[in-house]
Formats: structure tokens, sequence, C-alpha cells
């Protein structure tokens, strides 16, 4: 092999939600976190001795919504008071098109259902437990 070269490997460069395609997105995921994930997932806030969740929510990271569930540690010897980690991803790749990907224990995305309409892809997170908060 003569030389290297870097290419790139992560998502589908250029493929980004237009402003009103957005906010329509992320209005139907954060209507999706307030009325099925919070209640089913996290109903009520139970303090334990270990880390414990406080709040599932989402946001944007360049043209993937990512969910995450935030945990707190009341622990004195805890290095973060809180912190936050991803359990899915919905990543656009074009009009009303989605992949789903869940976010692995090794600290990686896998990626496991493709070109899925919103709709599909919320009803998907709703109901496979691999796409599940802890």
């Amino acid at each position: 092999m003569p030389g290297k070269r870097w290419v790139h490997s992560g998502g589908r460069p250029g493929v980004k939600p237009s402003d009103s395609e957005k906010t329509a997105i992320t209005a139907a995921c954060d209507e999706f976190i307030a009325n099925v994930l919070v209640p089913r997932f996290l109903p009520e806030i139970r303090p334990t001795k270990f880390n414990y969740p406080v709040a599932i929510y989402g946001k944007w990271h360049g043209n993937k919504f990512r969910f995450f569930q935030r945990f707190r540690s009341d622990r004195g010897d805890a290095i973060e008071p809180e912190f936050e980690v991803p359990f899915v991803r919905l990543e656009f790749v074009g009009h009303d098109r989605f992949d789903i990907s869940y976010y692995r224990h090794t600290e990686t995305w896998f990626r496991l259902h493709w070109n899925l309409s919103l709709r599909e892809a919320i009803r998907l997170i709703e109901d496979d437990g691999l796409l599940h908060p802890v």
C-alpha cells in the first residue's frame, strides 16, 4: 500500500435537517420523552447510595438527535455529582428518514435500524428494549 490517507468515517456528511424540520423533530421527540419515556422509566426520582437517574431529555449533535439519561450521585467521593449518558440516537438521513443507533457499554454507537420515518423510529424506541434507558 503506497500511502495512507484520511477519510470520513462517521455519519453522512452534509445531510442536515432544515430549521423547520429540526423544530418539528425536536417537538415530536420532546413530546415522546414527556409522555412516554419519563412516565415509564422515571415516574419518580428515588435517591440511592449509588448513581440514580434524575432526568431524561434529548438534544442535537450535528445531524443526530440523541436521547440522554442524567444521573446523580450523592456520595462524597463522586468524581462528578451529576453526569449524562446517551442511550439512543436518531440520525437524520433525509426528509423524514432516520437511522436508529443505541449506545453500547463500550461507549460506541451501534446502528440497528435504517431509513425509517420519524413515526416508525419513535415507535421502535418505545417498543425495543435495547433502545430503552437503563
